[in-house]
């Protein structure tokens, strides 16, 4: 007889730094359309599964319910959506409890984790909304999506050039939903904050083009 190998535990995964995410509404349609319009080639393949044109994606933008479906995103400090996920539910009665993601991350912010988040910041609100099974469907060759579905728990299944995991949620609890209650108003804090932040720099820039032309005139005056 074989002995028996003690299982190891899986690495502790560190805990991340807090990114602040915010749920989209209509009002932040051309913004998404702009972060997908500016995906390159490739990573159009890849989110969309087939080499997306510019009017397509517009009509993919078009068609976003944000009544039905989440839309979740993370904003730099120029306001730019450098990040964002598509939560979509299932409208077919029978599969009421499921939902799709989706995720995008333009190539200048890649290698900071923000799918990661966006994944995991879409599983709670999912779990809170009752959702039991979580689908991504992906291209096999879509690595980096597939890796953050397989350390989340989910199985993966491979049929050809497509691939397709799903991952069973857990009920909602009191502290994911006091949990999803804190982050969104942390993310809508964040927000305004850049928007403030943003004003005041273009007012500082306004002010600094007035001193320039000031002591512009006066230097030529003393000519």
């Amino acid at each position: 007889m074989e002995p028996i190998k003690p299982q190891t535990s899986p690495t502790p995964r560190p805990t991340p730094v807090m990114v602040p995410i915010r749920s989209l509404g209509a009002n932040h349609r051309e913004r998404i359309a702009l972060h997908l319009l500016a995906l390159e080639p490739a990573d159009r393949y890849l989110r969309f599964g087939y080499s997306a044109t510019d009017e397509q994606i517009r009509r993919y933008v078009d068609g976003l319910n944000f009544e039905r479906d989440d839309i979740f995103g993370i904003y730099n400090r120029k306001l730019e959506l450098i990040a964002m996920a598509h939560l979509a539910f299932s409208v077919d009665p029978a599969c009421k409890s499921c939902a799709e993601f989706g995720v995008s991350v333009l190539g200048h912010a890649r290698g900071r984790g923000y799918g990661s988040r966006l994944f995991d910041r879409a599983v709670m609100h999912a779990r809170n909304e009752g959702v039991t099974m979580m689908f991504i469907h992906a291209l096999s060759e879509n690595t980096a999506m597939l890796k953050i579905a397989r350390h989340a728990g989910a199985v993966v299944e491979r049929d050809g050039s497509e691939s397709e995991a799903h991952l069973v949620l857990s009920e909602a609890t009191l502290d994911s939903r006091v949990t999803e209650i804190v982050e969104d108003q942390l993310a809508e804090m964040d927000y305004k904050f850049k928007v403030q932040a943003k004003l005041f720099r273009s007012w500082l820039a306004g002010v600094q083009e007035v001193r320039r032309g000031v002591q512009e005139a006066r230097e030529k005056s003393r000519a």
